[in-house]
């Protein structure tokens, strides 16, 4: 049974709030969720989901995996994000392992190599350890996004991370996000104007050709669309 809500409930409030805007979503998960967080990889779709949050003074921690390598744009994006919302709180979360310790153990440039592990190290372990001292967390998945991500339910039972996980934009399509991005002046990673529809660490995300599949420039060159944060990559 996941922590906090039963799976009973959680399948009850994913069927009442399946048509319901991503604001009514996150505003029952902050009222029904006592210990709720948000996972923010400054994406367009999270920094909608910041706004959100801000916008309806919500007391929701944003938490950001710092890999240590991501890039220059989106540690620009995080900066400029803590300075437009005041009202939210943003916490840094590190891997236990820094990267010269990582490359004496495993090698050097480990993403070149086994990517899986990579991630494991300083995404999925990162994670898993800090949403142990929460009841559920939200992300910024779209079932638009890819097959993977086809099935996603406004709540749902995580149950890798044994709590309950809450997708207030799973209905939205990109033209959603950016028309919500341009009307609200939300900031925005400025890759995305050039080519970076998905950003995750610099090393692995090349842009992608319009019209190509969005998650494409993520590990080119490996059968990898998925870091593990939402679908388990351990076995791949």
């Amino acid at each position: 049974m996941p922590r906090g809500l039963s799976s009973d409930v959680i399948a009850d409030l994913a069927r009442t709030y399946e048509n319901k805007s991503p604001q009514e979503v996150v505003t029952e998960a902050a009222k029904c969720i006592s210990n709720l967080t948000f996972a923010c990889s400054f994406g367009a779709e999270d920094m909608v989901i910041v706004d959100m949050i801000a916008k309806l003074n919500l007391k929701i921690p944003v938490f950001y995996l710092d890999t240590n390598l991501l890039f220059g744009e989106t540690y620009a994006l995080c900066d400029l994000a803590q300075e437009t919302y005041k009202n939210v709180q943003f916490v840094q979360v590190l891997p236990a392992v820094t990267l010269e310790d990582q490359a004496q153990k495993y090698g050097q440039d480990l993403f070149k190599v086994r990517p899986d592990q990579c991630c494991a190290l300083r995404k999925v372990q990162p994670l898993e350890k800090h949403l142990e001292g929460f009841d559920g967390w939200i992300t910024g998945i779209r079932r638009e996004q890819s097959p993977a991500r086809a099935n996603a339910q406004t709540f749902e039972v995580d149950e890798r991370f044994n709590l309950t996980k809450v997708n207030p934009l799973v209905l939205f399509t990109e033209d959603d996000v950016w028309a919500y991005v341009h009307e609200h002046n939300v900031p925005y990673n400025s890759l995305h104007d050039h080519g970076y529809p998905s950003i995750g660490c610099a090393p692995c995300t090349n842009p992608v050709a319009k019209g190509d599949d969005p998650r494409s420039g993520r590990w080119a060159g490996f059968a990898k669309t998925e870091c593990g944060l939402h679908q388990d990559t351990s076995a791949s």
